[in-house]
């Protein structure tokens, strides 16, 4: 692999939220090897020209595998099919800036060994496996009439596992795990987008709960849980969930304590708001919109009741199949609560943690993997450089190799 080394920019600290003039970053073999001044080294010279280099974009809740709003068609594809649509959507995300997507449900194995073998032209990948889910429950897609088996996780393009019992939670937690999947998702709460569970139903048992966490932790992982009610993220803080999803409607008591638990939130504002914007087009009807009116009004004040308890968040867009052109509004929406120092670190540094590669990715610095990108602007100002599907990004590296250079 060619070496490549940065000079004349601006190298952006996410985690102290500032711009280091002066710095040059040497690549070699997919790492960054070095950070300093006037380096000198047998590689490709880029002069960023004052520009701005930082840290590859992290997104914490994606699905690759919903290529359309149609979840049913997603899960009846053929799994060939689905691959190649997985693909598209994860070769759009990196041309967005993002070199690093943790998928909450539906990825698997093969797809991280695509994009490891050259095959995607994506961003890593992180995975779960499928989200675990109760018989009716968030990611059981299943009409109320429809008594067909649940065993469609079998295939790519779903996002969903159906499990009841402490003993089924237990077993198929250890099959998520062996089938490489680096922390486990649950469906703790009702949701948006399935048939028969309103927004407040309490999804798992305690116990239930309990098993997958003690499963994650021996295996060195952790649990991530959907959830949107004060009841349900309260429940999953104390019952050692670590990464919540959501919170809509978080309380500042119950943020206060998923802090002192050492949780992290992922909000996915975007979701709603995209939702509103195109639900009509794609056939939801007012059920829908009722919940997703619900959610989307507690948004914004979830964000600063977060931030004001001290709850970490990373940042998610968890936009499904047509929607995901809406991918960079989320940092528009991140923008009316949190100063752009702080969405930084949330789609750098706290995500990073969240992916357990904390000193790897969402930084520049020696002995990081050399996930890189250059923006013309300085983000700490205005975050909206990083919007407009990559407009003001005129480069992007991945683990060292160039996957957009329009520098030249």
């Amino acid at each position: 692999m060619s070496s490549t080394l940065f000079t004349g920019g601006r190298v952006l600290d996410a985690e102290a939220g500032v711009l280091r003039e002066g710095l040059d970053v040497l690549i070699q073999d997919g790492t960054i090897r070095a950070v300093g001044q006037n380096l000198s080294a047998d590689a490709r010279k880029i002069d960023l020209d004052g520009k701005t280099l930082m840290p590859g974009l992290i997104d914490c809740h994606v699905h690759v595998v919903a290529e359309t709003l149609n979840l049913w068609s997603n899960i009846i594809a053929p799994t060939s099919l689905a691959a190649l649509r997985s693909a598209r959507v994860m070769e759009e995300a990196l041309q967005r800036g993002f070199t690093t997507l943790r998928d909450l449900g539906g990825a698997d194995v093969g797809l991280v060994q695509g994009v490891e073998d050259g095959l995607i032209d994506g961003p890593r990948l992180v995975i779960c496996g499928k989200g675990l889910t109760v018989t009716g429950g968030h990611a059981d897609l299943r009409p109320r009439t429809d008594d067909r088996p649940t065993m469609m996780h079998e295939r790519l393009g779903s996002m969903g596992y159906v499990v009841d019992g402490v003993d089924e939670c237990r077993k198929v937690t250890r099959e998520m795990i062996k089938g490489g999947a680096k922390f486990i998702k649950i469906m703790a709460n009702g949701g948006v987008s399935s048939p028969n569970d309103p927004i407040e139903s309490i999804q798992f048992s305690r116990d239930e709960i309990l098993a997958m966490v003690e499963e994650a932790e021996n295996a060195g992982i952790y649990v991530a849980a959907h959830v949107y009610t004060d009841a349900a993220i309260r429940r999953c803080a104390e019952l050692g969930v670590r990464s919540l999803e959501h919170c809509n409607l978080i309380s500042p008591e119950t943020a206060k304590i998923a802090a002192d638990k050492g949780c992290i939130a992922v909000p996915t504002l975007v979701a709603y708001e995209a939702l509103h914007l195109e639900g009509k087009r794609f056939g939801f009807g007012e059920t829908e919109f009722a919940k997703i009116d619900t959610v989307r009004r507690g948004g914004l004040a979830s964000l600063e009741i977060m931030r004001d308890a001290g709850l970490p968040m990373a940042f998610g867009s968890d936009l499904l199949g047509e929607l995901r052109s809406y991918h960079c509004m989320e940092f528009e929406l991140l923008a009316k609560v949190l100063t752009p120092a702080e969405i930084l670190r949330s789609v750098t540094t706290v995500g990073a943690e969240l992916c357990q590669m904390t000193g790897e990715i969402g930084v520049v610095a020696e002995g990081a993997k050399a996930d890189l990108i250059v923006v013309d602007g300085n983000p700490l100002e205005d975050v909206s450089v990083l919007m407009g599907d990559g407009a003001r990004i005129p480069l992007i590296m991945r683990d060292g190799k160039v996957f957009k250079d329009a520098l030249n």
